[in-house]
């Protein structure tokens, strides 16, 4: 599968772009994209875009020519498809997705590692699985049973009903639902903004929330870590210029 890479304005625009496949992904494509977000690193992004071209953002793993006799599921998740997702999750500056048409089994894993994820209302979300006799990966489970609970998560995989885009939203699943033609417009947008910020300050906030939700820590040592974060903010340029632009009354510059 080609992925696109393009970087402007220190936003990079990660697209899969084999549309004709709904972007489903095989093990080179994988390795693609884990190359992408490292050149984006070397690069010095400080925002990336993910995206999928055509009808759809993610249709999952591309089964077409996988023989179940043969077939290392275990290796192509767990040597290929869960460290690109922790590359995503660790990326050094703010990750946006885009979520368009079908985002099933690992394109729904690129979705949960993403930082922040814009959902169109075509958008179709859920567990196709049922119908090939294999379970939810890529995150899915604790995705649906953190944010839907138990009963819920049970009934999309159970049924392999798909929620839209405006469902998955409503449920608290991602971020926003836009309308299918502003979406990425809607991204790029909101992408450049992050750009232009404190990368420092968003990481701090990104390894907190991180926190949170994987160790699950209490309220107190919530703001213990944050005490700390912000006491390393203070040592830095983008905090002084943050200050400095906020007394003399214009719009910070960060990151010079």
């Amino acid at each position: 599968m080609p992925i696109d890479y393009s970087l402007t304005d220190s936003v990079a625009e990660i697209v899969l772009n084999d549309p004709a496949k709904l972007n489903a992904l095989d093990e080179a494509a994988l390795a693609e994209l884990s190359a992408a977000f490292t050149l984006a690193a070397d690069e010095g992004a400080r925002a990336v875009i993910l995206r999928g071209e055509g009808r759809a953002f993610c249709a999952g793993r591309d089964i077409s020519h996988v023989d179940p006799a043969t077939d290392d599921a275990f290796g192509y998740l767990d040597g290929v498809v869960t460290p690109l997702l922790r590359q995503i999750s660790e990326f050094p500056a703010p990750t946006f997705a885009v979520a368009t048409g079908a985002c099933l089994g690992v394109g729904l894993g690129l979705l949960v590692a993403s930082d922040v994820v814009y959902v169109a209302d075509t958008a179709r979300i859920g567990s196709p699985f049922a119908n090939l006799g294999a379970t939810l990966d890529s995150g899915g489970h604790a995705l649906f049973v953190e944010r839907l609970g138990a009963h819920r998560a049970l009934d999309l995989i159970y049924t392999a009903e798909l929620m839209t885009g405006a469902e998955a939203v409503a449920a608290g699943l991602f971020s926003r639902v836009v309308p299918e033609a502003e979406v990425l417009e809607f991204t790029r947008e909101r992408a450049a903004r992050a750009a232009r910020g404190a990368t420092g300050a968003f990481l701090a906030s990104k390894r907190l929330v991180q926190r949170i939700r994987d160790e699950r820590i209490d309220l107190w040592e919530s703001i213990a870590d944050e005490n700390r974060a912000q006491a390393e903010l203070c040592a830095s340029d983008d905090y002084a210029e943050g200050f400095a632009a906020f007394q003399e009354k214009r719009q910070p510059v960060f990151g010079r």
